[in-house]
C-alpha cells in the first residue's frame, strides 16, 4: 500500500501533468439534472420509442384515477406541433403547501423532485402504475416546456414549466366546476431530435389497451387530422369504452377467424383466497383456429411486453389445468402437453393488479414480484378446470388440437435432429470450421469472420454449446461476376457451403440449414464492410430463401473503446464516439480512445462483451422489403454486376453522402 501512494508525497505527479482528484471533482446533481444528463436510466434512450414512454407515464397517472374509483373520463389528444394532452377528471394533485417545504406546492414538489408522490403506501392508491414516484417529474425534466392544469375544490390553478424548471408560481386561475388534472407537453428536441413526433396509431393503440383494461374508464382520443397519414387508418377522434373488458378485446382482436373456444376463457376475480385478498386478475383467451395468437400482459395497466412472474403463473395454471382434464376423460396422450403448445396459439390478454409490485428497470417491461406466480397459477388453474367440466364439447376439440400440437413439435425436434446429424455424418465440413457442440440448429449459430486472426479471437469468445466461427480468407469471389466454374472451384464458398450444410442455388433446402442464424461479423471500417456487401451478394444469390426466412445477420462490432479511469464505453462509429463523448463522458478530462484497426486486435472477452454476447450485443437482420425483388434486383447488379460503368454512375450520384467517411 505504501508503494500506491508514494509518487503523492513530493507533489511530482502533478508536475508531470497528471490529473489531481480532489473534493472538486465531486458532482452533485441536483433536482432533476440526472434525467437530463442520463435519461436512458428512466425511460430507456432517447429515441421515438422512449418519447411515447412520456406518454405512457402521463397516460398511467390518471388511469391510476380511474383504477381508484375517483376517475370515469380521462381526454388525450395531440396536436400538430407534437404537444400531447391528457385531461383526467379524478381529484386533482393537491395544490395546496407540502409540510416539508412550505414556500413549495404539493403540485411543485410532485413535478421536479425525483421520488416524490402519493403511490408509496396503499393510502391513496391501494394499486398503482407510479411505484418510483418518478414519472411526472420526468415527463418534467424531458419537455421543454409543460403546461399543468389542476381543477380542485371548485377553484382552477395553473404552473407551466421549462426543462424541469417553474417558469413562475402556481396561479389561481379562477374558479371551475370541475376537476381534475390536465398535463400538457412538448417533448425536448435538445434530447429526442428534431424529427422525432409522437405517432397517432401508436398513441390511439395505447388508449385502446388502456380502456380494455379497466371497464369502469372513457377514453377520449382526438388527433389532428394532419397528422394521420393516407394508409392510416387511425381514427381522427373516437370515444373508446369497452363495458366487456378483455373480452371485448379478445373478440375484437380475433375477428372473424374460427376458434377452437367459440366463447373465449374470461372471468375476473380476487387473488389469495385465505385472509385479505393480494390483488385482482382479469383474463381472456382462446385459441384460433389458424394457430396465430399473441399474449398481452399488464400489471396495474402497465404493459410487460417481457411478460414476467404473472405469465408464468397463466402458463403453469393453464397447463397443469389441461392435463388433469386429459387424465380426467382418459386421453393419455395430454401428458405430453407442455406450456409452449397452449401458449403459443393462444390469443388473449392477462391483467393483474398488486400492491408493491417488482419490475425489472424503470421501464417496468417484466414484473418480477416473485409470488404473483403462485397466486395467478392458483386463480387460473381454479377457473380452467370449472370452465372445461362445463362445457365437455369444447374442451375435447381444444384438448385434442393442443394435442395435435404437442406431437407436432415433437416430430419436428426429431426431424431436425435426423437431419443435423445427417449433415454432420455425410458433410465433410471445413478443417477450420469450430463446430457448436449442440444437437440440433435451435437456438444455434455461425458466425463468418474475416481473417484467421479475427477468427482466433472469436474462437476463444464464443459460446462453445450454440456458436460456430468460420474464418474466411480475405475478400470471397463476387459472385455476381463469376462464372459458375470459377464459383466451383472457390474454396471459401466451398467452405462456406460445406459449413451450413443447406446446398446452393437450385439445389438449396432451407431446412438442412445446420443453424438457425447466420451472423456476418467482419472490421468495422471499409474493407469489413466491402466483404460483408460480398458475402450478402453470395446469400442473394446463390441462398436467397435464407434471407426472406431471416436468417441472415450482420454483427456490429465497435471501432472505437473510450476510456476514462475505470469506466469505458464502445463507439460503434465516428458519429456514435462524439454521442458518447458529449453525453456519457461530458466534462470528464483525459480521456482515452483507442480505435480497433480489426476484430483481431480485440482480446476475446471484449469481443464476447461487445459484438458476440447475446445478452450485449447488437445484430442487424439482412431483409428485402416486401414488393421490392426488382429494385433490389437492379442494384445489385449495378454495384456488384459485371458493368463497371453502372458502379461509377452509381459513385457519382452519391459521392457526397460519403464526403465525410473516414477511409
Amino acid at each position: 500500500m505504501a508503494d500506491l501512494f508514494s509518487s503523492s508525497k513530493s507533489g511530482k505527479a502533478e508536475a508531470k501533468g497528471k490529473s489531481s482528484y480532489s473534493a472538486k471533482d465531486i458532482e452533485v446533481l441536483e433536482g432533476l439534472e440526472p434525467v437530463r444528463r442520463r435519461p436512458g436510466m428512466y425511460i430507456g434512450g432517447t429515441d421515438e420509442a422512449a418519447m411515447h414512454h412520456l406518454a405512457a407515464e402521463i397516460l398511467d397517472n390518471a388511469m391510476d384515477e380511474a383504477v381508484a374509483g375517483e376517475a370515469s373520463r380521462i381526454e388525450l389528444s395531440l396536436d400538430p406541433d407534437n404537444w400531447l394532452t391528457v385531461r383526467d377528471n379524478g381529484r386533482g394533485i393537491p395544490v395546496d403547501p407540502h409540510p416539508k417545504f412550505k414556500n413549495r406546492s404539493a403540485l411543485e414538489v410532485i413535478l421536479t423532485t425525483l421520488h416524490s408522490g402519493g403511490k408509496f403506501s396503499a393510502k391513496v392508491y391501494e394499486t398503482s402504475g407510479g411505484l418510483h414516484g418518478v414519472g411526472l417529474s420526468v415527463v418534467n425534466a424531458l419537455a421543454d416546456e409543460l403546461e399543468v392544469e389542476v381543477a380542485r375544490e371548485k377553484k382552477l390553478w395553473v404552473q407551466t414549466y421549462g426543462r424541469g424548471k417553474p417558469k413562475g408560481k402556481l396561479k389561481s386561475a379562477g374558479s371551475a366546476n370541475r376537476r381534475g388534472t390536465t398535463i400538457r407537453f412538448h417533448p425536448d428536441p435538445e434530447i429526442f431530435g428534431t424529427e422525432a413526433e409522437f405517432r397517432p396509431a401508436r398513441l390511439y393503440r395505447m388508449a385502446r389497451a388502456k380502456a380494455h383494461l379497466h371497464r369502469g374508464v372513457e377514453i377520449v382520443w382526438s388527433c389532428d387530422k394532419k397528422l394521420i397519414g393516407p394508409k392510416d387508418e387511425t381514427p381522427e377522434k373516437a370515444v373508446l369504452h369497452f363495458p366487456g373488458g378483455l373480452s371485448d378485446f379478445v373478440t375484437e382482436a380475433l375477428g372473424d377467424r374460427r376458434s377452437f373456444t367459440p366463447q373465449p376463457f374470461a372471468g375476473e376475480g380476487k387473488l389469495g383466497s385465505n385472509g385479505e385478498a393480494e390483488g385482482r386478475i382479469e383474463w381472456a383467451l382462446t385459441w384460433p383456429a389458424d394457430g396465430e395468437g399473441q399474449i398481452d400482459s399488464y400489471c396495474n395497466t402497465i404493459p410487460t411486453p417481457q411478460g414476467g412472474t404473472h405469465e408464468a403463473g397463466l402458463r403453469t395454471g393453464l397447463s397443469r389445468s389441461i392435463k388433469a382434464y386429459g387424465d380426467l376423460v382418459g386421453n393419455r396422450k395430454a401428458s405430453q402437453i407442455i406450456a409452449d403448445d397452449i401458449m403459443e396459439g393462444a390469443l388473449g390478454a392477462l391483467s393483474v393488479f398488486i400492491r408493491d409490485p417488482q419490475f425489472q428497470g424503470q421501464t417496468k417491461e417484466k414484473l418480477a414480484s416473485s409470488g404473483v406466480t403462485r397466486l395467478v397459477e392458483a386463480a387460473i388453474k381454479d377457473h380452467f378446470d370449472h370452465w372445461l367440466a362445463s362445457d365437455p364439447a369444447t374442451a375435447n376439440r381444444l384438448l385434442e388440437a393442443l394435442i395435435e400440437r404437442a406431437e407436432e413439435r415433437a416430430q419436428r425436434k426429431r426431424d431436425k435432429e435426423q437431419v443435423r446429424k445427417s449433415a454432420t455424418r455425410k458433410l465433410r465440413l471445413p478443417g477450420k470450421l469450430a463446430d457448436c457442440s449442440e444437437g440440433t440448429s435451435d437456438g444455434t449459430e455461425i458466425f463468418l469472420v474475416e481473417g484467421d486472426s479475427a477468427g482466433g479471437s472469436a474462437k476463444q469468445a464464443r459460446d462453445r454449446r450454440t456458436q460456430a466461427v468460420l474464418p474466411l480468407r480475405g475478400k470471397i469471389l463476387n459472385v455476381a461476376t463469376a462464372t459458375s466454374e470459377k464459383m466451383q472451384g472457390n474454396q471459401e464458398i466451398a467452405d462456406l457451403a460445406l459449413a451450413l450444410g443447406c446446398g446452393t442455388g437450385s439445389r438449396f433446402e432451407l431446412s438442412k440449414l445446420r443453424y438457425e442464424r447466420v451472423i456476418i461479423m467482419t472490421d468495422a471500417d471499409v474493407d469489413g464492410a466491402h466483404i460483408a456487401s460480398l458475402l450478402i451478394t453470395f446469400f442473394y444469390r446463390e441462398m436467397p430463401d435464407l434471407i426472406e426466412a431471416g436468417r441472415l445477420y450482420l454483427a456490429v462490432p465497435p471501432l472505437y473503446r473510450l476510456t476514462q479511469g475505470g469506466h469505458s464505453e464502445y463507439a460503434r462509429d465516428d458519429a456514435h464516439k462524439e454521442e458518447l463523448l458529449k453525453n456519457a463522458f461530458k466534462g470528464r478530462a483525459k480521456i482515452e480512445i483507442s480505435r480497433f484497426k480489426g476484430l483481431g486486435e480485440m482480446p476475446p472477452p471484449q469481443l464476447k462483451e461487445t459484438t458476440m454476447d447475446p445478452t450485449r450485443r447488437t445484430l442487424e437482420r439482412v431483409v428485402i422489403p416486401q414488393g421490392t425483388h426488382k429494385e433490389t434486383q437492379k442494384r445489385v447488379e449495378s454495384l456488384m454486376g459485371r458493368k463497371p460503368e453502372l458502379r461509377l454512375k452509381f459513385i457519382q450520384e452519391n459521392a457526397r453522402q460519403a464526403a465525410d467517411l473516414d477511409i
